[in-house]
């Protein structure tokens, strides 16, 4: 049986067509990793995912799989297979935490996990009842962040995770993305040197619009990666 979960290749994407922003972009995802994803500012982190999750149109591909058959990233079937947490999100503004949990719940046709273990790691109690607009950008992205973990999706995308995010509640969420491959496939980008090396299992370089280095295993450490961008105080 085939542990791959997700392949892509020969992805070009872009905001202005004579400007790729990827250009010769190829990745495949396996089945229950986690998987860090770096690179320079403008590299194109974001931009995959926004392609990832249908929010990005202009682009096309050479391949694209998901768990074997061919791949529309606007399929609902393959929408309720992933969730992703963005870096900066003002979406659903007049929306609690519960009436948020609720809706996705609704969406993706799923019962959520608890959260109440969440909601204390995150130390996030006064404010599930808060409506998103009224949160700090940190408790904001704690909000998206518990949902997402609840649901539980085959694909987990998370764009800068760590953004935001006061001490204790990193630690907590280095915790909960080593721990995810228990449920899923999650595939993360950060500019966080210890957020890589601690929770990957393989770590993607994005350069110049492709994947120019992998590690895994032990070869994932701080110098490695800091060689693999050339730049030692980028990340």
């Amino acid at each position: 049986m085939s542990t791959e979960l997700l392949s892509i290749k020969g992805l070009k994407a872009w905001y202005k067509e004579d400007k790729k922003i990827l250009k010769d972009f190829s990745i495949s995802l396996n089945k229950n990793e986690v998987v860090g994803l770096i690179g320079l500012n403008g590299a194109g982190k974001t931009t995959f995912m926004k392609v990832l999750t249908g929010l990005l149109k202009t682009y096309e591909a050479a391949d694209k799989k998901f768990e074997g058959a061919e791949l529309d990233f606007r399929n609902d079937a393959f929408k309720k297979s992933r969730y992703a947490v963005f870096a900066e999100d003002d979406s659903f503004k007049y929306f609690t935490f519960r009436e948020y949990m609720e809706y996705v719940s609704s969406a993706y046709g799923v019962k959520m996990q608890d959260v109440s273990g969440m909601v204390r790691g995150f130390h996030f109690e006064e404010f599930e009842n808060t409506l998103l607009k009224d949160l700090s950008t940190g408790n904001r992205k704690k909000a998206f962040l518990i949902t997402a973990f609840a649901l539980r999706p085959a694909l987990l995308l998370l764009d800068e995770p760590v953004n935001g995010l006061d001490f204790q509640s990193t630690e907590y969420l280095y915790s909960l993305i080593s721990g995810y491959k228990e449920y899923g496939t999650l595939l993360f980008s950060s500019h966080i040197l210890e957020s890589i090396t601690l929770t990957s299992d393989r770590v993607l370089v994005l350069e110049n619009g492709a994947i120019s280095k992998k590690f895994e295993g032990e070869e994932i450490t701080a110098d490695s990666v800091r060689e693999a961008l050339r730049y030692e105080d980028v990340i």
